[in-house]
This record gives C-alpha cells, sequence and structure tokens, in this order.
C-alpha cells in the first residue's frame, strides 16, 4: 500500500546536478508504480520554490517536481489561491523514488544538487523482483542479479555524498503477510541485506528499512524479518510510508518494534497523515487516494521522541495511489487531488 513518484529522465536528473538554482541559508500497505513525467521539465516549474525552507532540518527540496511545475502552470493562468496551497507542498522536501532505467545517473544528479546546496537528499529504492505482488505498482528488477546490479549503480551514484535513503517500501511487510510467494522468499530476504550492505559501505549513506505502519500493526511478526534483511547495520526503519496513520500511532508502533530490535531508531512518513486513515468503504481500498485527508507534519529532524530521527515525507503528495477513487495511474501528479491535500 506504497506509492512510487514517476520516475525520472536521464535528461532531468543530469539536468538536476547542473542547473540547480538555490538561496541556501547556512545549515548543515501495497505500492504502485508511475510513469515517467520529468522529461522536459520547464525551468519556469521552479516559480516560488527555489529557497529551501528554514525550518525543516537538513533535507534537500526538489526546485523541480510535479509540484513546482504545478505552482508556476497555476500562477500562468492566474490562479493565485491554488498556486498557493501547491507551494505547500512544493516548498517541502519529498522522497527522489529512483527509477529502474538510469540510477546511477539519477543518484548523482540529486546528491550533487543537494550537496551543492548543502543540504541531504531522501531517495527511495524501489525495485525489488516481484514488486508489489502484481498489484498498482506491480514490477521490478528482472531478477536477483538485475537488482543487485541496480543497487550497486545507486552506490556509485551517491559515492560519498550524503543521503537517506528508505529502502524497498512493502518488501518485508509482503513476506510477512503472504503477499509474495514462498518461493522468492529467501532471495528477497539476501537481496534485502546485500542492499543495506552495499550502502552501508558509503560514508555518509543513512539506510531505513521499510517496517510496514500501524493499521498493519505487527511488530511480532516482523521483527525478525527485519534482522534477517540486515536492520542490525541499517541505521533503523522506516514507518507509515505512503500510508496515512497519525504521527502519534506510528511513534507507538515504531517504539513497539524498536523494543524488539534492540532499540532502533526508526523515520516516520508524515507526508499525508495529517487527518489520520480514512475510515470508510471497503478496507481493502481505503488507503488509495482516500478522500478528506491532509498534509501532515513537515519533514524535519525535530521530533516528539528521541527514537524517532525524522519525520520525512517519503510520498509525495499530490501523485496518485493508482487508478482508483477517480485517481491517474499510480505515481502520476494528480493536481485536484494534491490540492485537497493542502486544503485539508
Amino acid at each position: 500500500m506504497y506509492v512510487r513518484r514517476g520516475t525520472a529522465s536521464l535528461p532531468g536528473a543530469v539536468l538536476l546536478s547542473a542547473v540547480v538554482l538555490f538561496a541556501v541559508p547556512a545549515l548543515a500497505g501495497c505500492s504502485s508504480g508511475g510513469g515517467d513525467d520529468t522529461a522536459d521539465r520547464p525551468t519556469s516549474g521552479r516559480a516560488g520554490v527555489t529557497r529551501q525552507p528554514g525550518q525543516t532540518g537538513p533535507f534537500w527540496v526538489d526546485p523541480d517536481g510535479s509540484a513546482a511545475r504545478q505552482v508556476a502552470a497555476y500562477e500562468r493562468a492566474g490562479k493565485t489561491d491554488e498556486a498557493a496551497a501547491i507551494r505547500e507542498i512544493a516548498g517541502q522536501p519529498t522522497g527522489q523514488w529512483l527509477g529502474p532505467e538510469h540510477p546511477e545517473e539519477e543518484a548523482r544528479g540529486f546528491t550533487e544538487a543537494a550537496d551543492r546546496a548543502g543540504r541531504t537528499p531522501l531517495l527511495v529504492l524501489y525495485n525489488i523482483p516481484h514488486r508489489d505482488c502484481g498489484q498498482y505498482s506491480g514490477g521490478g528488477a528482472a531478477d536477483g542479479a538485475a537488482y543487485r546490479a541496480w543497487i550497486a549503480a545507486v552506490a556509485r551514484g551517491i559515492a560519498d555524498r550524503p543521503a537517506v535513503v528508505v529502502l524497498e517500501p512493502d518488501a518485508l511487510l509482503h513476506l510477512v503477510d503472504g503477499c509474495t510467494p514462498q518461493e522468492f522468499h529467501e532471495e528477497r530476504y539476501d537481496l534485502l541485506d546485500d542492499a543495506v550492505t552495499a550502502l552501508k559501505a558509503l560514508e555518509n549513506t543513512k539506510v531505513y528499512l521499510d517496517a510496514g505502519n500501524a493499521g498493519w500493526g505487527r511488530p511480532d511478526q516482523i521483527f525478525q524479518p527485519l534482522r534477517r534483511a540486515g536492520l542490525d547495520r541499517a541505521d533503523g526503519f522506516a514507518v507509515n510510508v505512503s500510508n496515512f496513520y497519525s504521527t502519534p500511532d506510528s511513534v507507538e508502533y515504531g517504539r513497539q518494534l524498536s523494543a524488539r530490535t534492540g532499540d532502533k531508531h526508526f523515520v516516520i512518513d508524515t507526508s499525508r497523515n495529517g487527518n489520520g486513515p480514512y475510515e470508510e468503504g471497503d478496507p481493502a481500498e481505503r488507503w488509495c487516494n482516500p478522500p478528506g485527508r491532509s498534509l501532515g507534519a513537515p519533514p524535519t529532524t525535530t521530533t516528539t521522541d528521541p527514537l524517532v530521527d525524522a519525520y520525512l515525507w517519503v510520498k509525495r503528495p499530490g501523485e496518485s495511489d493508482g487508478e482508483c477513487k477517480g485517481g491517474p495511474k499510480a505515481g502520476e501528479w494528480w493536481p485536484e487531488y494534491a490540492l485537497r491535500l493542502a486544503d485539508g
């Protein structure tokens, strides 16, 4: 129940590393795939969002994402109220979901742009084979060898520059809940463990393994899978990725899981949890583009609990969860939904 953004094209990723302009203050669950929506980004999309927010911690804001381009489009159309609403999204740091085709170039482009701005990018790696059990975000690498090559390319792209990585939303949850066939379990554990090893060999990369959400809420069932996947070498785990559970509920779930994993720290996706989860309709589809939701707490490293390293916007608000409730394909920008989140 997680959703990935549309993948960046190679020209867009290279462009990020070359032309990002900042005025920088002195500062240190089912998934859904999306299409490639980043080619030929207009530079006018940066209107009004070139300055890093001053109180959101060390994270990098992409000045040329879907929300930024929507702000520019509304401003050109004279829709000042809509532009102001979407700027609430465009001005915040969100996850960069790396695509399958040019991982090294994308990772290099994002980390170089962030490094020049004195910030740290949030990268989301979502390419495990047999991803999402064939649902909205079905797909992933063709096999284990392809996935290892993809991770190696990501690592080369990051190099020694700072990065925070959320590793493989859904991957462990779908082992535990039975969604992923048993025949793929051992390979997936090995792939995740190898990915943690490769990423933690980098000098300045932090890694958080996805660990489900408070609605699923089975820490007794997932803490051992997390360890088998390399949690002991990772910096911690991530909860509520692309979901809607409240921050207090997510903290409680994370603390229960932390107590079973040697007090490991964790991060919380607060991107769309301002109004908590949707409680109506088909329970199997409540996570998918639910109405009446709202943006959550902005990304920051100042949290309510010492075990919580950060609130992050892992999911990119305004990008569809899938073709449900009138939404476009998973990961595609949906301005009407973005406006509802910003106004929620």
